[in-house]
């Protein structure tokens, strides 16, 4: 064989095999990265969560810093968000399929935001029926929502990328909507603009159990982000006239006492909106505003350095365009 081919071919070996190491080298270190496990708490007779980590979303984590719920019904389980990642919604859906043998028929969607919907592909592909709030459809063509994925599959990788992808609904709700799986009624309600423009919440009157989405936060600083506060207050107060036994939040772990977690929530938003309106309305600098603030019920709880100048910021702006 001539040389140069001997060259080339070598060359192509060497690929080859470095390539197959390089393979091999990434499985092994997505092994050893994957331990993260989900463990599904009971709140009530047939209803169970998972707690998302009080932390920023990463790789280490998975991206998973939110709840998801669900309740086993006679004829299918219904769960209630989709968690930040693919690999998430794969173990959630391992982790149901320890506790009962029916099939998830459904999943609900609280608001699209990415640490509750980049999972919504692994039910897509077993079967379940996809529901959500129909502004859901304006987030999914927006260019927000592409950007957002794109640093994602940078941000979270391996477990968020190119095989990672936005997924729709099924059926789409507009104001409110009652599902009813195995003779279980699931309430579903619009109450966006509020936390998300395509907030809903679910509640299940047989458990007695309200999945509030991020309307309410238990145990860390809201996340704030472009939100409606005044629709926020409202959403909490609609919270308030069920009177549900157990709320499961958005973050944060279940609530057997509703009126204290939501008195919680609705005491920041408030507080952010008391000590930005003054400075807001007259057009003076938000840093002034912010140093102003006493934030020392709040400093030292999770999130308190990541969010709050963030959430105190978005409040002044909207503020000003209300």
């Amino acid at each position: 064989m001539p040389l140069r081919a001997l060259r080339i071919r070598s060359c192509a070996l060497g690929a080859i095999l470095f390539s197959t190491l390089s393979l091999l080298f990434f499985s092994s270190s997505v092994n050893a990265l994957d331990d993260l496990l989900l463990k599904p708490i009971q709140v009530a007779p047939h209803t169970y969560f998972v707690q998302g980590l009080p932390e920023m979303g990463s790789s280490q984590n998975q991206n998973f810093i939110s709840n998801a719920g669900f309740v086993i019904t006679p004829k299918g389980v219904v769960v209630v968000d989709a968690l930040g990642s693919p690999v998430l919604a794969k173990k959630l859906i391992a982790e149901i399929k320890k506790l009962t043998s029916q099939k998830v028929v459904a999943v609900i969607v609280t608001h699209y935001h990415a640490d509750h919907i980049y999972g919504l592909q692994e039910f897509r592909k077993i079967g379940a029926k996809i529901y959500a709030q129909n502004q859901g459809i304006n987030y999914l063509a927006s260019e927000t929502a592409i950007q957002r994925l794109i640093a994602s599959r940078v941000d979270f990788a391996p477990w968020v990328n190119t095989s990672t992808k936005l997924t729709g609904a099924d059926l789409w709700i507009d104001q409110s909507y009652m599902l009813t799986v195995g003779g279980v009624d699931f309430k579903i309600s619009r109450v966006g603009p509020a936390h998300a423009p395509e907030d809903l919440m679910i509640y299940v009157p047989s458990e007695g159990v309200l999945f509030a989405g991020d309307l309410v936060f238990r145990g860390r600083i809201p996340f704030v982000g472009n939100a409606d506060s005044k629709g926020w207050l409202s959403a909490l107060d609609a919270i308030e006239r069920i009177n549900p036994k157990i709320v499961i939040p958005g973050h944060g772990n279940y609530s057997i006492h509703p009126a204290e977690d939501i008195a919680f929530t609705g005491d920041y938003l408030r507080y952010l909106r008391e000590s930005m309106t003054k400075s807001a309305v007259n057009m003076d600098p938000f840093e002034e505003a912010y140093q102003q603030a006493d934030w020392s019920e709040y400093d030292g709880m999770p999130l308190f350095k990541a969010a709050n100048r963030m959430n105190a910021y978005n409040v002044y702006l909207s503020i000003q365009s209300e």
